[in-house]
Formats: structure tokens, C-alpha cells, sequence
């Protein structure tokens, strides 16, 4: 920093500088009063500036300015800008704009000069509205409220997306669960229905048979089965069981299972007496091993009609009745115990 400069020092006395007219009214030796002027040597202590107050106001548009009553030097700090500014004796005022920073300029200024609400602490640099309205007053406090505000809404975004993963799952494993109970309750429905289905079915076949078991008959009554269909044994020529084995005594009567005509009546070689009774489908029933024939060929007979009696005639062992049932007169037959049924009947 600069001082004030000495004043140059004389050899004259300021009333004796040559060629110059003492004045007689007012001069550096003579006052109007009479008084004599002493001699100003200038010391330090005498050319000690003088404290006063020297102010720098705000101008428009956030410039600084210097008095230009102030002598000497003045230093304004530019604060913000990072820079220093130095004004000497002899130069032009310096103005310094610094347009973020309205009130530093208040900084230099007496605060009993200051206009009121001019100044603005440094602190409040960078301040947006926002922040004021909220009621920070510190640059640094409001970066750090701006700075957990983030953080709270990132967080909240985190968490928002982890509750809406959660619910996703949570939904998803729900319509999971909902399918798989929608699937066993559609299992257990399709089951009841085949259930009752079948039992509808079961009751009507039943309905069936028992309408049949009106129209056909058992061929004999008081019977023991002995040989079914399809066993094998040295007994029959062909190796295997032609027909149903019905053991009963000699003399037991034998019926019409269904109602039909006699196509054949009489004696067969191993068959013994054997009457065949042709049904209105065209079924053959075939009785053998008769003690006895009891209808002849042609004769329409109905169901439980008498056309025999058990023996023992032909290739047997004791007395029984050979039935043998031949679908459409085939030569070969099928089992007569599973037609029986099929017709009510329960041999």
C-alpha cells in the first residue's frame, strides 16, 4: 500500500518568493487578524492522512465504485471474480462489475452508511428462489438441502421400483397360484363329471339289462358252472372249450333264452341230441348233450319256452348242459358267458 508523498520543502518564506508582491491582506505570513504564520515544516506526524470514512456505493447493474473525494489509495476487492483491482493517486476511478454478486460492495461500505437491505452475505451467493422461500440462508446449507433432496428422491425411485418388483412377483406369483388351484378345480370337476357320467351310464345300462333280462333267460336253473369258454384240455377234439359248461341232473329243464326259431333238432355225433335255436338277429344258440328234445325244427318259441332236458349223451363225463353261442351262424362261437351278460344275464 502507498502513503501520501512529503510536501517539497522551500528556502523561501512563503511572504518573501521573488518577484512577487507581498499581499497585505492574506498570505502565508501575515493573517488579516495581524497574526504572524509560522513556518509549516511537514513532519510524519503532520502528514498523517486523516481518518475518514470513505465509501464505496452500490451502482446500478452490481458495479463498484470509488469516491473521487478520497485521496490516497484505494484498494476494492473483487470478490467472487478471484481478482484484486488497486487504484493510485493520479488514475482514473475504477469501476468493477460483478453481476452474480450484487452486494459486495456492501462489504466496504460502513453498515450505517449502507442503504438498508443492500448487503447480502457472501454466504447467500448462489441462493435461487426456491431456497429462499424455503428459508435457507447459507449458499452452502441450501447445496447440501439440494444434495439430500436427491438422494431422498433417488431412494424413493429405488424403493418405488423394489415395491413394484415385490408387487410384480407378488401378482405373478398370485396368478400362479390362482392357475393352479383354477386347474385343480377343473380337474376335480372334469373327474366328478366322468364320475356322474359314468354313473348316468352305469344306471342306463343297468335299465337296459334289466329291460333285456325281461326278454332273455338263463338256459337252465339249479346248475353248477364246470367248463368255460376257451379252456384247454385232452377233452375236446380241438384242444379247447367250445362253449359254457352248465352241470345239473339229468332231466333239468331247458329253456329258450330269447325268443327265435328252431332251425336244427336231433342227434350230432359228440354233441349228443342238439337243438339249435336261431334268434331274430340271427344269433344261434346252441344246446347240447340233451337227454331229451322237447321242440322241433320251425317252431317259433319266446323267451323261458321249454325246448329240452340235461343229459349225458355224446363226448361227455357226466350230465350237463354244452352252450354255445354263433353270431350270425358263424362256425366259430364266442364265450357264452360274456353274451349272457351282456344281456342282463349273470350265469
Amino acid at each position: 500500500m502507498a502513503s501520501n508523498r512529503p510536501a517539497p520543502t522551500t528556502s523561501f518564506p512563503p511572504d518573501e518568493l521573488p518577484g512577487e508582491k507581498k499581499l497585505d491582506t492574506f498570505g502565508y505570513g501575515i493573517r488579516q487578524d495581524e497574526e504572524t504564520w509560522e513556518a509549516w515544516n511537514p513532519t510524519a506526524d503532520s502528514v498523517r492522512p486523516l481518518r475518514g470514512r470513505h465509501r464505496v456505493s452500490k451502482q446500478r447493474g452490481g458495479g463498484l465504485a470509488r469516491s473521487s473525494t478520497v485521496l490516497g489509495v484505494g484498494v476494492i476487492a473483487a470478490v467472487g471474480a478471484g481478482g484484486m483491482a488497486t487504484a493510485q493517486t493520479g488514475k482514473p476511478p475504477v469501476s468493477i462489475s460483478v453481476p452474480d454478486l450484487p452486494s459486495v460492495g456492501s462489504l466496504i461500505s460502513d453498515e450505517s452508511d449502507a442503504p438498508e437491505g443492500s448487503s447480502t452475505p457472501l454466504t447467500a451467493a448462489g441462493l435461487t428462489t426456491a431456497d429462499a422461500e424455503q428459508g435457507s440462508a447459507d449458499a452452502g446449507e441450501a447445496l447440501r438441502a439440494r444434495i439430500m433432496l436427491q438422494a431422498e428422491q433417488q431412494q424413493d425411485q429405488v424403493d418405488r421400483e423394489a415395491q413394484e418388483a415385490a408387487e410384480t412377483a407378488a401378482a405373478k406369483k398370485a396368478a400362479e397360484q390362482a392357475a393352479k388351484e383354477r386347474e385343480a378345480a377343473e380337474a376335480k370337476a372334469a373327474a366328478a363329471k366322468k364320475k356322474a357320467e359314468e354313473e348316468a351310464r352305469a344306471k342306463a345300462e343297468a335299465a337296459r339289462l334289466a329291460e333285456l333280462a325281461k326278454q332273455f333267460t338263463l338256459p337252465t336253473s339249479s346248475y353248477t358252472i364246470t367248463s368255460t369258454f376257451g379252456q384247454s384240455g385232452a377233452y375236446w377234439s380241438s384242444g379247447q372249450h367250445t362253449g359254457l359248461d352248465f352241470a345239473a341232473p339229468t332231466g333239468t329243464l331247458i329253456k329258450a333264452v330269447h325268443s327265435g326259431t328252431i332251425t336244427q333238432a336231433g342227434y350230432e355225433g359228440s354233441y349228443g341230441y342238439k337243438t339249435v335255436l336261431t334268434l331274430d338277429d340271427g344269433t344261434e344258440i346252441w344246446y347240447a348233450h340233451q337227454s331229451s328234445i322237447s321242440a322241433s325244427v320251425g317252431q317259433k318259441v319266446n323267451t323261458g319256452d321249454v325246448i329240452g332236458r340235461v343229459g349225458a349223451t355224446g363226448n361227455v363225463t357226466g350230465a350237463h348242459l354244452h352252450l354255445e353261442v354263433h353270431p350270425g351262424g358263424a362256425d366259430n362261437g364266442i364265450d357264452p358267458m360274456a353274451w349272457l351278460r351282456s344281456k342282463g344275464l349273470n350265469p
